[in-house]
């Protein structure tokens, strides 16, 4: 037995963690990010780190393109076009083609038409499900979508979803990665289980993708939603995705027909004809700044498996875990240890928890807080190392043995948490 302990102490080494780095195929990515000196970058909430690519590609858009192109940049500069480049970018991240990805608007817009569109496959049926722990902006959408549609929201039961899905049941809306617990869906099984009822499946993936293997295409999937200012680093407000599946391309009916997701948009035509394919999904006028910071974000991901992101992932979240096991007491680990049902965070609770992520920020480690006691945090395989790991959990220990967290100063609640 103390052989065995000796063995785990050599493993939980900042040594071992540097080692780890050593010999991890994605070690050369962190040079492509700009983090700032000195910060340990946990942070679970909605942006991840500034890649280097971004602001000479924003500078460009802006000074030549914008500035000497004007609005004759729309064709010189292919803005016409900028969406579906991002789309293609995004598709292996996702399993699935570039052409039935749609990129443009906010993640709640996107959630709204989508599951208006994914209800509409299903007149005969009246509920839509949602389960009661997904991210609030889910739930509040779901609610307007029923409100619209006169539809039921039914609230399911998160350890078995499927279950509340019968023939009443037209969308199934779920969050893949728990936001506050990190614990993370079969999305194969929930998605067969709910095609058995009869149902239509629409997955939030805003804590999935670019840390977690999803495979759409594989697993039958039907429709899809993400933001891109998390683990894919698209910067604060970055555009949301959508994707459909080809077989409901056909019969796609979505609220907001806007004239970007008409066939001929430049017709300037009264009747609205929707475009082929996923394209009808697009509403307004592409953000084309806001994409262009997108599609040079996205390069940090060039040559990158989406096994070797998962692997990574993996590797981080083991490390933080078992150091917490080891050196802290007082916290709850509650995100599952399986790999198979975790996401890319680790949340820990604890009654002081805003208190310890304040005086950890203090410290130079950003992660951050979710009610009532969650400190969460987050592990975005391109740029957190596992000496990262090991840092945060040395100060981690620090702030909690000199009693940081109960200073007053951190007390008071921010606006962003």
């Amino acid at each position: 037995m103390e052989h065995v302990t000796q063995q785990l102490n050599q493993l939980l080494t900042r040594d071992h963690a540097v080692e780890l780095d050593r010999q991890s195929p994605l070690a050369s990515r962190r040079e492509l990010f700009d983090l700032p000196d000195g910060v340990v970058y946990l942070c679970g909430n909605s942006l991840g780190a500034l890649p280097r690519s971004v602001p000479d590609r924003v500078a460009e858009v802006v000074r030549r393109e914008w500035g000497a192109g004007l609005v004759g940049s729309w064709n010189s500069a292919d803005w016409t076009n900028l969406s579906k480049r991002v789309a293609r970018r995004l598709a292996p991240l996702l399993g699935v083609q570039g052409e039935d990805v749609v990129v443009g608007d906010s993640t709640s817009v996107t959630l709204f038409k989508t599951m208006v569109a994914a209800a509409r496959l299903r007149p005969d049926r009246k509920v839509i499900v949602v389960e009661p722990t997904t991210f609030p902006t889910d739930g509040y959408v779901a609610a307007g979508v029923a409100r619209t549609l006169g539809m039921e929201l039914r609230w399911c039961d998160p350890a078995d979803p499927a279950a509340a899905v019968d023939d009443d049941v037209a969308v199934l809306a779920l969050t893949h990665v728990d936001f506050r617990t990190g614990a993370m869906f079969d999305l194969a099984a929930v998605t067969a289980a709910a095609h058995d009822a009869g149902a239509v499946v629409l997955w939030d993936l805003c804590h999935s993708t670019g840390a977690v293997p999803v495979e759409l295409d594989a697993v039958g999937a039907d429709f899809a939603v993400g933001c891109t200012y998390k683990y894919l680093n698209g910067g604060p407000g970055s555009p949301a995705f959508v994707w459909v599946a080809p077989r409901h391309q056909a019969q796609l009916d979505q609220p907001i027909t806007g004239w970007w997701g008409h066939a001929r948009p430049f017709d300037m035509v009264q009747e609205f004809e929707p475009a082929p394919g996923a394209t009808s999904m697009q509403v307004g006028t592409p953000p084309v700044l806001a994409l262009s910071s997108l599609e040079a974000a996205l390069e940090a991901f060039d040559g990158v498996g989406m096994d070797e992101l998962r692997a990574a992932s993996l590797s981080l979240t083991d490390l933080f875990i078992a150091l917490v096991d080891e050196r802290l007491a007082g916290f709850e680990v509650v995100t599952p240890r399986d790999h198979a049902r975790r996401g890319s965070q680790v949340a820990l609770r604890h009654p002081d928890a805003y208190g310890i992520v304040q005086a950890l920020i203090a410290r130079g480690v950003v992660g951050d807080f979710r009610s009532p006691d969650i400190a969460r945090f987050g592990f975005a395989p391109l740029y957190v190392t596992h000496a990262d790991v090991h840092d945060a959990v040395e100060q981690l220990v620090a702030v909690v043995e000199n009693e940081e967290h109960l200073d007053a100063a951190y007390s008071a609640r921010k606006p962003v948490t």
